[in-house]
């Protein structure tokens, strides 16, 4: 079988931040890196899981959101990817900031968490997930859309 993409990423090279890492006709990939790969420190599932509802909703909401394709955790627990298309780098870093504030000053209900709308709604913790948040954004909030690349 051929290496998929995500895996031919230097990940020894990664750092917190937001990446394009790759594009697929005009599907943009954005890797939103929260904790530097392979050092021990990750988000916890209940923070991941809360970060995802947060982020989605809030992204499917925003004045962009027609060009929102999916928010979803990486699986190794070190951020999220972001898709979109038709959105310049510079919206596209503007939403993520956008919407890691909106995650870091969350309270309330954590949208789509009850039984009949998510698969394991008990698995949420909104203090960590707001902990995350705000260590991120000062990440993000020093970036410009030129540093947006590998």
């Amino acid at each position: 079988m051929e290496r998929i993409a995500s895996f031919c990423v230097d990940h020894t090279k990664l750092d917190r931040g937001m990446y394009l890492s790759r594009q697929d006709g005009d599907v943009l990939t954005w890797d939103i890196r929260m904790k530097k790969p392979n050092q021990g420190d990750y988000l916890t599932t209940g923070a991941a899981h809360t970060l995802e509802h947060l982020f989605a909703t809030y992204a499917r909401n925003s004045a962009v959101k027609d060009g929102v394709i999916y928010v979803g955790p990486m699986g190794c627990r070190t951020g999220f990817y972001l898709l979109t298309r038709g959105l310049t780098p510079a919206q596209a870093l503007e939403l993520t900031v956008d919407s890691f504030r909106f995650m870091a000053a969350f309270e309330g209900d954590i949208p789509g968490a009850s039984e009949v709308e998510c698969g394991n709604y008990r698995d949420m913790d909104l203090p960590a997930a707001r902990a995350e948040a705000a260590a991120m954004l000062p990440v993000l909030e020093a970036l410009t859309a030129d540093q947006l690349h590998y």
